[in-house]
């Protein structure tokens, strides 16, 4: 087994960092609190590698109209918030051939033990149990095999650095092991072992229901919704039954806890005080966070829907992005062939 992920430290620096996204349904708030937001801050700091993840989606993304949508979805939202592809190496996963040929190789040294235990097959597993099903029931191969795809991506680029929550710090460990297995076997460090970054504080961004934000819920707030759908989706957001006069805890309001994101401090200062004192209706905050969210993403909205009119532009940026991955996955490839004897 490999030495434990160390948790990498954020100074400037120009390690490389590794960014997949996958391309399972269309981003909205959460997506961009949770994972957009601190990973676009990585290019500050670091080399910057960004990927759709569209193989990886192919677990449960099944209708190839739908696949090609969200990836495209996926690319302009990222080049809207001001990813630049120029600064940084932004490609599509499936164009990249070196990194399936590197999988191939990387699960011949992985143990099926290792994949038992990832969490993700675990979850389903245990879920297919406490409904009395089989235990592998709708699990298929690539959900399996799916963390020994993810050190491929890692491990293909020299990757020092990988962004995570605490709760998937696992996907790091695992592709350690596999590296370290590969390295210990041929007596040389061809593969690099990553460290985790930890992302503290991911935001959990509550849905217009309540539960955690989430496609599979159905109650998102999308991120770049024209503004009449956006409004009517914001308006929809569960609240409870006091009146405006009455005092209301702002800490367990669905409507505060997305708002609190995007506000200034003196703005949320404000509004925290009339939670608390008493005055506010639940419509008028609701009107608050939609004025909000139409100031911090209306002109991001515009790019996004320029580029999704100009498919040709984010192709064009993929072949880019994949041409500069390829100068670092071709030769990376070669030497591990030439590592395990086939070159």
């Amino acid at each position: 087994m490999a030495a434990p992920a160390k948790e990498a430290k954020q100074t400037t620096t120009h390690k490389i960092a590794l960014t997949g996204i996958k391309p399972s349904g269309t981003p909205h708030v959460g997506n961009y609190l949770g994972m957009i937001k601190p990973a676009l801050k990585l290019a500050e700091t670091f080399q910057a590698f960004y990927f759709i993840a569209d193989y990886h989606a192919l677990t449960t993304v099944n209708d190839p109209n739908l696949m090609k949508q969200y990836v495209y979805e996926i690319v302009a939202t990222w080049l809207a918030l001001g990813l630049n592809p120029d600064d940084v190496i932004f490609y599509r996963q499936s164009d990249i051939p070196e990194i399936f040929e590197l999988t191939w190789v990387l699960s011949c040294y992985t143990p099926k033990g290792l994949l038992n235990r990832a969490h993700a097959y675990k979850a389903s597993v245990d879920a297919n149990r406490d409904e009395g099903r089989d235990e592998d029931a709708g699990v298929n191969a690539g959900l399996f095999s799916y963390p020994v795809l993810m050190a491929a991506d890692i491990l293909m680029f020299n990757t020092e650095v990988v962004p995570v929550g605490q709760d998937q710090k696992q996907h790091i460990e695992i592709t350690r092991d596999i590296a370290a297995a590969f390295n210990n076997n041929y007596g040389k460090d061809v593969l690099t072992l990553p460290d985790a970054h930890i992302v503290e504080d991911v935001a959990t961004i509550p849905g217009i229901d309540g539960r955690k934000m989430s496609k599979s819920y159905g109650n998102v707030v999308p991120l770049f919704a024209p503004s009449k759908q956006l409004r009517k989706q914001i308006m929809r957001i569960v609240t409870n039954s006091q009146t405006p006069e009455e005092p209301k805890d702002p800490d367990v309001d669905n409507i505060y806890n997305i708002y609190k994101h995007f506000a200034s401090p003196e703005d949320l200062a404000q509004v925290r005080k009339t939670y608390l004192e008493g005055g506010l209706a639940y419509g008028t905050m609701k009107q608050q966070l939609f004025e909000q969210l139409e100031a911090t993403f209306g002109e991001a909205r515009e790019s996004y829907d320029a580029y999704m009119a100009d498919t040709d532009t984010m192709d064009r940026i993929l072949a880019e992005g994949a041409a500069k991955a390829r100068d670092i996955a071709t030769p990376m490839m070669h030497r591990v062939c030439k590592t395990i004897g086939m070159k």
